[in-house]
C-alpha cells in the first residue's frame, strides 16, 4: 500500500463533532475530508481517494443508512470499511448497519482513544485482506508489520496464532509464546478473565454480532496493560463457530490519563499504589506519601467565569504543580519517579515514593502552598488558593482507597479549618472518619426506626411576643448518643443522598401536627407551621404532587403551611424554580425565603418569584448592637421587604439588645434563643396565649 496517510472521510450534519474529531484525528497523522450530509458520497469517495468513512447514522435528507447503501453498491467492506455512528447503543439500527455491510460502529458522546483503536482495527484489517489477495507472504509481511496486534484462533484444533506484534504489546519475543489459547487467557487480569470469556461465547451464540473487550493483560515486566480486544468468528456450514480472528490493541494511554491535563487518572494512581502498599508488606521500612490537593472555591470559578476558563485553570495548575515538584529539594531527594493524577474535577493527587521521613512530604505541601500564592492565567489574574491532605504509608493500609480516601479526608480537614492549607492524617482523624462512617449506617436505619421527632420553634409578633406560628425543625434521637444535632447528621445526609428521605418525613410530621393543633383549636386563628426544604428535595420532579397528598390526607386549609427555600437554592435555576414556586403557591402554600443576605445575586431576581417572606440570616442578627454594618444590612433588607410587600422574619435572635434594635428598625417578626429553644410540640404549644418576652 501507499506510504501516503491514510484519508478519512468524516460524514455528519453536525459540524462542531466533525470538526473536532477531525483535528484529534489530524494529529494521530491521518488526512482528513469532511461532509455535512451523504449527497454525492460517491464522488467524495473517488475523489478524495478515501481509505475509510466514519459515517453518522443520523442526517437530514439522505439518512447514514442510504449513504451505507450506496457505498456498499460500489464497494465492498474490504475495499473501503465504513464505521458507523450513532447515539442509539444496540439500536436497531446499528443492526441494520451491520446487516448492510458496515464494517463496525460507534457511539456518542465518541470516546476518542476507542475510535482510534478502531480505526486503526479497520485499517489494519484492510491491509491485511489486500495483502491475503495478492499472496500469503504479503500477508505475513502485513501481519508482522500492523500497529495492532492480530489473532487467529482455530476453534477446531485449538490453537491460536499470535502476531509478531500482539507478543510484541507484552514484552515477549516471537519465540517466548506458544500456540495455545492459555497463552492468552492466562496472561488476562484475573479480576477481567470471565467477563472476557463471557463475551467471546456470548459472540459466539450469537448473542452479540462481534466480540469486543476492553480489558488488562499482564506484560512481561510484571505491570498490567490495558488492550482493546476485537473479532468475529467465522461458522462452518452448519453454522457453529470455527474459527474466530480480530485483533489487539494497546489503550492504556487513553485508558490511565486525563484528557484535559494529560497527567495519569486515578485508575493509574490506584494502581501504582496497591503496588507500593504489597511493596511495604515485604519491605517494613519503605515510606511513601500521598498528597491529596483540592482547589479552594473552583466551583465559584467555574460557575462565573464558565468551563473554559476552569479547564484553563487546571491546565495551568497542573503546569505549576509539575514544575513546582521537578524544582524543590525534597523532590530531588527523593531519587525516586514522583507520579502527580488528576482525580477527576479540581482534584490532584502527587504520589511520593520512598521518601526518608515524613517532613519530606510536609515539606513538598509548604512548597505547592507558596506557589499558589501568585496569580493564574496572567490575563485575569484569578487567585485559587488549595487544601492539602496527606497521608503516610506507615498507617498500615490494605489497598489504595483507604490511603487516598484518608488523604482527602485531611484535605477537607484543612478546608475546614480555613482553606490554602494541609494537614496529616492521624489517629484522632481516623476516629473522626469511623464515627462518620457509623453515623451513616445508624442514619440508614433511623426512620424505619422511629428515631425522629419534629421540635417547634416559636415565630413571635415583636411589638406584642405572641406567636404566631412555628418553624418545624427535625430531631434525631439516637438510642445510645442521644439527641444528635442536625449540624452532625445533616451533613451527612446530605453526602449520602438520605436528606430527601428525612425531609420528606419532616414535611409530612408538620402537616400532621398541624392538623391535631387546628383540630383542638389550641389557637383563636390557625397557626401557621414553617418547614425547611433541602436543595435536593427541592430538585424532586414529585415533589409538587408530594406536597399536595399530604395537604389533602390531613385537609390542612389554605396559608396554613409555609416552605422554606434557601437563597442558594432558589438561584441555581431561575426558570425552573418560578414555575415550581407558582405551583406550590397554586396549594395555598406560603413560600419563605431563607437565610437572606448571604447570595451574591438574589436582588436581581428577588421580583420574579413568588416569595411571601425574607427570614433575615442569623449571622446578620448576631451582628446587631456591635461595630459593623449588620444594623444597615438588616434596615436595607426590611426597606426592599416594604417596598415589595413581604413579611420579614429575623432568625437567631437571643438578646433584649438585638429584639430592641429590630422593634426600632420596625422588624415584625422574629425567632431565636430569646423567645425559646425548639420545643416538642405539646411544649411548644404551652406558649401559646401569652407573650414570651417582655414587651
Amino acid at each position: 500500500m501507499s506510504s501516503q496517510p491514510a484519508r478519512l472521510l468524516i460524514v455528519d450534519d453536525n459540524t462542531i463533532n466533525s470538526k473536532l474529531l477531525s483535528r484529534l484525528l489530524a494529529k494521530q497523522g491521518y488526512a482528513i475530508s469532511l461532509a455535512e450530509g451523504a449527497q454525492g458520497l460517491l464522488e467524495r469517495v473517488r475523489r478524495d481517494a478515501v481509505d475509510l468513512v466514519l459515517l453518522d447514522i443520523d442526517m437530514p435528507e439522505i439518512s447514514g443508512l442510504d449513504g451505507l447503501r450506496m457505498l456498499r453498491e460500489v464497494y465492498s467492506a474490504i475495499e473501503l470499511p465504513v464505521i458507523m455512528v450513532t447515539a442509539k447503543d444496540q439500536s436497531e439500527d446499528i443492526v441494520r448497519a451491520l446487516e448492510l455491510g458496515a464494517n463496525d460502529y460507534l457511539t456518542k458522546p465518541i470516546d476518542f482513544s476507542v475510535t482510534l483503536a478502531r480505526i486503526q482495527t479497520q485499517l489494519s484489517l484492510k491491509r491485511a485482506e489486500e495483502a491475503l489477495r495478492e499472496s500469503e507472504e504479503r500477508y505475513a509481511l502485513a501481519a508482522r508489520g500492523a500497529n495492532d496486534g492480530l489473532w487467529d484462533w482455530n476453534l477446531r484444533a485449538d490453537t491460536l496464532y499470535l502476531s509478531r506484534r500482539w507478543k510484541a504489546m507484552l514484552g515477549y519475543q516471537e519465540n517466548e509464546i506458544g500456540e495455545k489459547p492459555e497463552e492468552w487467557f492466562s496472561r488476562i487480569h484475573e479480576v477481567d478473565r470471565e467477563r472476557v470469556l463471557g463475551e467471546i461465547r456470548a459472540h459466539q451464540q450469537g448473542a452479540a454480532p462481534l466480540f469486543e473487550s476492553e480489558h488488562r493483560m499482564l506484560h512481561k515486566d510484571g505491570s498490567f496493560r490495558w488492550m482493546l480486544s476485537r473479532g468475529v468468528a467465522i461458522c462452518d456450514a452448519s453454522g457453529k463457530p470455527a474459527r474466530m480472528a480480530g485483533s489487539q490493541t494497546d489503550i492504556t494511554e487513553g485508558k490511565l490519563s486525563d484528557p484535559l491535563t494529560g497527567l495519569p487518572n486515578r485508575l493509574l494512581l490506584i494502581d501504582r499504589l496497591d503496588r507500593l502498599i504489597e511493596h511495604t508488606r515485604r519491605h517494613k521500612q519503605y515510606l511513601f506519601a500521598v498528597l491529596f490537593i483540592d482547589l479552594d472555591d473552583f466551583k465559584i470559578i467555574n460557575d462565573s467565569l464558565g468551563h473554559v476558563v476552569g479547564d484553563q485553570l487546571l491546565i495551568a495548575v497542573t503546569n505549576r504543580l509539575q514544575k513546582c515538584l521537578r524544582a524543590t529539594d525534597t523532590v530531588a531527594r527523593i531519587e525516586k519517579p514522583v507520579t502527580m493524577a488528576r482525580l477527576g474535577g479540581d482534584e490532584f493527587a502527587i504520589l511520593l515514593d520512598d521518601i526518608q521521613d515524613p517532613s519530606d512530604a510536609t515539606r513538598v505541601a509548604e512548597r505547592i502552598l507558596q506557589q499558589f500564592a501568585s496569580p493564574f492565567l496572567s490575563e485575569r489574574e484569578i487567585f485559587t488558593s488549595a487544601s492539602i491532605g496527606i497521608a503516610l504509608s506507615s498507617s498500615g493500609y490494605d489497598a489504595a482507597q483507604g490511603l487516598l480516601r484518608n488523604a482527602g479526608t485531611a484535605a477537607n480537614r484543612a478546608k475546614s479549618l480555613g482553606k490554602g492549607r494541609y494537614e496529616m492524617f492521624d489517629a484522632e482523624m481516623r476516629v473522626t472518619v469511623m464515627r462518620r462512617l457509623q453515623l451513616e449506617t445508624d442514619l440508614r436505619r433511623s426512620i424505619e426506626r422511629g428515631e425522629f421527632e419534629n421540635f417547634y420553634q416559636p415565630i413571635v409578633f415583636v411589638d406584642s411576643g405572641q406567636v404566631v406560628g412555628f418553624e418545624a425543625l427535625l430531631r434525631w434521637h439516637h438510642p445510645t448518643r442521644g439527641l444528635v444535632t442536625p449540624a452532625e447528621f445533616v451533613p451527612v445526609a446530605e453526602e449520602t443522598g438520605l436528606i430527601c428521605e428525612l425531609g420528606e418525613w419532616n414535611l409530612r410530621e408538620a402537616c400532621r401536627q398541624i392538623s391535631i393543633w387546628n383540630a383542638d383549636a389550641v389557637s383563636d386563628s390557625p397557626l401557621a407551621v414553617s418547614v425547611n426544604l433541602s436543595a435536593k428535595q427541592f430538585l424532586q420532579p414529585d415533589l409538587v404532587d408530594r406536597i399536595a397528598g399530604f395537604l389533602r390526607e390531613f385537609a390542612i386549609p389554605p396559608g396554613i403551611l409555609k416552605l422554606e427555600i434557601t437563597e442558594s437554592t432558589v438561584m441555581k435555576n431561575h426558570a425552573t424554580t418560578a414555575e415550581m414556586l407558582i405551583r406550590m403557591r397554586s396549594l395555598g402554600i406560603s413560600i419563605s425565603l431563607d437565610d437572606f443576605g448571604t447570595g451574591y445575586s438574589s436582588l436581581s431576581y428577588l421580583h420574579r418569584f413568588p416569595v411571601d417572606t425574607l427570614k433575615i440570616d442569623r449571622s446578620f442578627i448576631i451582628g446587631l448592637g456591635k461595630q459593623g454594618d449588620s444594623v444597615e444590612i438588616v434596615r436595607t433588607i426590611l426597606s426592599l421587604a416594604n417596598h415589595l410587600r413581604l413579611d420579614v422574619v429575623a432568625e437567631g435572635v437571643e438578646t433584649a439588645e438585638q429584639l430592641a434594635l429590630l422593634r426600632e428598625l420596625r422588624c415584625d417578626y422574629a425567632q431565636g434563643y430569646y423567645f425559646a429553644k425548639p420545643l416538642p410540640a405539646q411544649h411548644a404549644c404551652a406558649l401559646l396565649g401569652h407573650a414570651i418576652h417582655d414587651a
